[in-house]
């Protein structure tokens, strides 16, 4: 019984007693948390699991950034023929400047008329000191339009494009063509038969000016063209993707009339008028194909030449 009144002396005097002061705990613990956070929130309920899930898969289907799809530089047209003609010609901009006090013309009402029609260009009003820096001297005749810079397109934008649409890819590729007439005529002849852009390098070669964008006749706005740092290796990459790499030559072995591969999936490379392909150009071509001339030319524009190929790969895929 002694032990007994022990231990239940020992448990009494283990008890807890009252505790002084709470230090504000009570007074914390039944203050609000906020509102309850979303399921989504919540690390343990199932659907956070479910949305961070669905977060990794997004990720891994997001494409890598590309290389390519630089854009140009900006341009001003000056001149008020070369700002109307520009204009009426769909070239795309972002402001006309027109010079205080100008004497006011058919030519610069035609201007400012298409100008207000697009809807989408800015009518700035500068005096002529103010053109003269932005034009660096040239005669401007009181009217400057400002083009934006070129979107040029990735290499892989183009037979991505074809592919989707069912199709099997045409490409142009340039080798340095200067002439931003010939790179606007080229750009048209690949709209016209069917073609999905145009590939041109950065160095030694025409961009899309506003001159390039005036020749293709507004085909520009719908056939991407892209601007690559070294043409051979985007030839190399495209033979890796399947499509067969064909040259223009005066020397080719083989007749354009006679080359099946342009049914397929190609890559037409045209070279300047002069100097037609380069050297490492040339070697990474899997045909080199001339273009018959009865008539005894020595070589045709580039533009020509790119149109006379074009009609033939598209006469073999109709």
């Amino acid at each position: 019984m002694a032990g007994n009144s022990q231990r239940r002396g020992r448990r009494t005097s283990n008890k807890k007693g009252p505790t002084v002061g709470s230090g504000g705990q009570r007074r914390r613990g039944l203050e609000g948390k906020g509102p309850t956070p979303k399921a989504e929130d919540r690390k343990g309920h199932k659907k956070f699991r479910i949305a961070n899930a669905a977060a990794k898969q997004a990720a891994k289907r997001r494409p890598a950034p590309r290389r390519g799809g630089a854009k140009g530089q900006s341009e001003m047209v000056v001149g008020r023929n070369p700002v109307f003609e520009a204009l009426r010609d769909g070239v795309p901009a972002t402001t006309l400047y027109v010079q205080q006090f100008i004497d006011n013309d058919e030519r610069v009402r035609e201007a400012l008329q298409l100008a207000g029609e697009r809807g989408n260009i800015n009518l700035m009003e500068a005096p002529r000191p103010e053109l003269d820096r932005m034009t660096g001297g040239l005669n401007h005749q009181g009217l400057v339009l400002q083009v934006p810079p070129y979107e040029y397109a990735h290499p892989e934008d183009l037979t991505e494009a074809a592919y989707d649409n069912g199709e099997e890819p045409l490409i142009v590729a340039l080798d340095g063509v200067t002439d931003p007439r010939n790179l606007g005529a080229i750009v048209r002849s690949v709209s016209a038969f069917g073609g999905h852009g145009v590939v041109i390098p950065e160095r030694r070669a025409a961009g899309m000016t506003a001159g390039a964008w005036k020749t293709s006749a507004g085909t520009a706005a719908r056939t991407p063209v892209s601007r690559v740092t070294n043409l051979t290796r985007a030839l190399q990459d495209y033979k890796k993707a399947g499509l067969t790499v064909v040259g223009l030559a005066a020397e080719g072995e083989h007749s354009v009339a006679d080359l099946d591969a342009l049914a397929g999936p190609v890559v037409i490379v045209v070279g300047s008028e002069g100097k037609g392909l380069g050297r490492l150009v040339g070697e990474n071509c899997d045909y080199l194909v001339r273009i018959p001339m009865p008539g005894g030319a020595e070589s045709l524009n580039a533009g020509v030449a790119a149109g006379v190929v074009l009609y033939e790969a598209a006469r073999r895929r109709s």
